[in-house]
């Protein structure tokens, strides 16, 4: 994966890693990277999402800029855009540069706001409370700095095409992160009770839309077809949802130690498996799975990350079942269709690397 990522920067000429620079170096957001320097010492999110920036080469949280860079110089200028093209570099204009940054803002806010923590479960061992409290006020306020400097690059290219796009991905990204967390927060809720396409319906809105859109926008900006707008849309949509499949499917084929990899039983392995043995049978399965001391085992009352014995028999039931295979055929699916929508474009180098991108997401061991 990195070594794909790695080749696709060079053919766009603009490292990722650099997607936000101009924002991440401002004053006003170095004053409150100073201000998350209080966390250190703490459990709060806040502080692995910074290093996730920083230290993260592997999962390359900034693959959404990329993909929309790539995807700009696979379908290279319009007819309609000629008299613009002294405005490209490496065959991408000016405007579809700002876009990727801005979709990299509005990611990267997201994260940051996804790292605010309910009080009310924290423990001791956390961290004191009131830097528990500091940590979520910094999570707010960072996370909304960076959401309204990407409002303001996107007012600033000026197409109102392109802003209803980005604006109703926000409202996407919104909508699927409450799906997320409200049945999180019922009392002894294990695992939502939803079907694969309910599944498919919340992860196009909170991880999907923002590159589907994006890539859409970025036709937009170069004045290309309906046609080849839609086409960047399915690539945008279908791969990203490859990307979220190959990420939930980690722990189930992930070569490793012995330790258990934490998962999610709402992750597609696991709500496949469930529509596999029955929503009551899979309900059953959990609870019937044994722990000492049963009765003071806070993972039956509140959540499985408490416990690590119940997780890994899950985990290895999981594997048993048809819901690792399935996932991994589904995530095929998606990366086929993803490859489909490249073979509107003409034959490049960035079109290359963005099927790379697909081959890397639905490869397994």
């Amino acid at each position: 994966w990195s070594q794909v990522v790695s080749e696709a920067e060079k053919i766009v000429g603009y490292p990722t890693s650099f997607m936000s620079l101009r924002c991440l170096l401002s004053d006003e957001l170095s004053n409150i990277a100073m201000q998350v320097r209080k966390l250190v010492g703490t459990k709060h999110p806040l502080l692995d999402t910074a290093r996730g920036f920083v230290y993260d080469s592997r999962n390359n949280l900034q693959m959404r800029g990329l993909v929309v860079l790539l995807i700009s110089k696979a379908a290279g200028p319009s007819t309609a855009e000629l008299s613009f093209q002294h405005d490209m570099v490496s065959g991408i204009y000016s405007s579809q540069r700002s876009l990727a940054e801005i979709t990299e803002l509005i990611h990267t806010a997201f994260l940051v706001h996804r790292g605010i923590v309910n009080i009310g479960e924290l423990k001791s061992c956390d961290g004191p409370l009131k830097d528990m409290q500091f940590g979520n006020k910094m999570a707010v306020l960072s996370g909304d700095f960076l959401l309204a400097n990407a409002c303001t690059s996107l007012a600033q290219l000026q197409n109102t095409k392109v802003v209803e796009l980005i604006s109703s991905a926000i409202g996407d990204l919104v909508q699927g992160i409450y799906y997320e967390n409200s049945k999180s927060s019922e009392e002894n809720c294990l695992t939502d009770d939803i079907g694969i396409s309910r599944w498919k319906e919340q992860v196009f809105l909170s991880h999907s839309a923002l590159l589907a859109k994006s890539c859409q926008a970025a036709m937009e900006l170069a004045k290309h077809s309906t046609e080849i707008q839609d086409m960047a849309f399915q690539y945008g949509k279908h791969m990203s949802m490859s990307h979220k499949l190959h990420s939930d499917l980690q722990p189930f084929v992930r070569e490793s130690s012995s330790d258990t990899i934490a998962f999610s039983l709402n992750s597609a392995p696991a709500i496949l498996h469930q529509e596999f043995r029955g929503r009551e049978a899979w309900l059953k399965q959990i609870r019937e799975k044994p722990c000492a001391p049963r009765d003071n085992c806070a993972w039956l009352k509140r959540s499985p990350h408490r416990c690590a014995c119940v997780f890994q028999q899950l985990q290895e039931a999981i594997k048993a079942g048809k819901g690792v295979t399935s996932a991994i055929d589904l995530c095929r699916g998606h990366g086929n269709r993803a490859l489909a929508a490249l073979e509107r474009f003409p034959p490049s180098e960035a079109r290359d690397a963005l099927a790379n991108i697909v081959y890397a997401v639905t490869r397994f061991p």
